[in-house]
């Protein structure tokens, strides 16, 4: 077991992420397209951009381990996030409109955590989850956790067998670890988070993914700090707090510290930033989110504190 990275470096390399998210937010950048409708035509451009700033702010509500400032920026976030889509109401309509959709409650879920709440939605969901259309939707295993997590965050009927969900991903079948790459790295942090409910539970990891993630996080951290993958970088070690004590070195998290540029921007890799406000937000926005959620939860984890999961 490694050292624990230092709090404060944690602290003020998530704050530093919060404030120029806040900041850009409030320019105007990451806002929904005042002509958007529930047929969202790329739903990765804007739709998922604003459910990551709203996944961020509510685990700094959530963990409660933020100062003062950081607890009214994620508030201030959460609050214009909510407003962008008609307090709910957009959410209401796409989910009407179409069916067998699940990121209207994948969405709702970031909200619902921190107490915003939609009663037409909450009923719709009730209602449309109940179909055999709905819960056959065909989604890749991780994702499938995810409405699993995002049901269990808003309160809707136990259906999930989560023993099932999980035997069906990359990460439970504990492959060779050298055959892993990029986009599956990326699956296997999405089954630890939305598992776990992003470090709330990290008994619900089965014990040889857990001893499989500890042998090899360590590894593969290396291996994409070494070709400037940040914001991947982020994701594992956030991975890695996610499980019970961090096993990766401190020198990980502090050359992600290092890189993040004085204004809080965090570059999502090694290639160069755009001297435009507008495209650097574009480019490196996950990654700012990244940064709050893995400076949350490490702090969280440091500091003994218990998320209350859903």
């Amino acid at each position: 077991m490694s050292d624990s990275p230092s709090p404060a470096t944690a602290h003020q390399w998530s704050s530093r992420a919060l404030h120029w998210l806040h900041r850009m937010h409030q320019r105007g950048l990451g806002h929904l397209p005042p002509d958007i409708t529930v047929d969202v035509r790329d739903p990765d451009d804007c739709y998922k951009p604003l459910g990551e700033i709203a996944l961020a702010a509510s685990l700094v509500l959530r963990d409660g381990v933020a100062g003062s400032a950081d607890t009214g920026m994620a508030h201030d976030l959460l609050g214009s996030c909510w407003r962008q889509l008609n307090d709910g109401g957009l959410l209401y309509e796409r989910q009407l409109r179409h069916t067998l959709l699940t990121d209207p409650l994948e969405l709702y879920a970031h909200f619902a955590r921190a107490g915003y709440r939609h009663r037409p939605l909450d009923e719709l969901l009730g209602a449309s989850s109940t179909l055999r259309a709905w819960r056959a939707a065909e989604l890749v295993p991780n994702r499938r956790l995810g409405v699993a997590n995002a049901r269990r965050i808003v309160g809707l009927p136990p259906q999930s067998d989560w023993s099932g969900l999980v035997a069906a991903t990359w990460l439970a079948a504990t492959p060779e670890p050298w055959a892993i790459d990029w986009s599956t790295a990326y699956d296997v942090t999405h089954t630890v988070f939305h598992l776990t409910d992003w470090g709330a539970r990290p008994e619900a990891v089965p014990r040889p993914m857990r001893e499989y993630l500890r042998t090899w996080l360590p590894v593969w951290v290396d291996v994409w700090l070494e070709v400037g993958q940040w914001d991947l970088v982020g994701e594992l070690l956030t991975v890695d707090c996610c499980i019970g004590e961090p096993v990766c070195e401190p020198t990980a998290w502090e050359r992600l510290a290092a890189v993040q540029h004085p204004d809080g921007l965090t570059p999502r890799d090694a290639d160069p930033v755009d001297a435009d406000p507008a495209r650097a937000y574009e480019d490196h926005a996950h990654t700012a989110v990244v940064t709050v959620v893995a400076g949350t939860v490490l702090l969280s984890r440091t500091l003994g504190t218990t998320p209350v999961a859903a």
